[in-house]
């Protein structure tokens, strides 16, 4: 199984990217695929979730400005964002669960990360 995120990079605040985590080696529709995010000398934090159904799921500090959508055919999963702040800035990770959990420890596998700096 192989989770490879992509699309991260320096913007400055108030701007967007387009994550992309792209899978291979299982059955993409029959697993939700969350997003967490790492900063610095912090945890590992929520940052959204996506169901088997497409039902989302949001942390409450990116309500209204992350977007989070999968195709299935093309075995992806996109996290738009908007509205950039500097508290953004994190390497952002993707990861398949079972589940649309919050709770990093109960998803299976993981992808590599990726950087995104938001800029003051």
């Amino acid at each position: 199984v192989q989770l490879q995120a992509s699309g991260g990079g320096l913007v400055q605040a108030g701007g967007s990217l387009r994550l992309s985590c792209a899978a291979s080696g299982l059955t993409f529709s029959s697993y939700a695929i969350g997003w967490f995010r790492q900063a610095p000398g912090k945890g590992r934090e929520f940052v959204t979730t996506i169901g088997i159904g497409g039902s989302t799921y949001y942390a409450d500090s990116v309500k209204g400005r992350f977007t989070i959508s999968r195709d299935d055919a093309k075995n992806t999963v996109y996290l738009q964002m908007n509205s950039l702040k500097p508290g953004d800035t994190a390497v952002y990770y993707c990861a398949a669960g079972m589940n649309p959990y919050y709770d990093a420890g109960l998803y299976n596998y993981w992808g590599q990360g990726t950087q995104v700096t938001v800029s003051s």
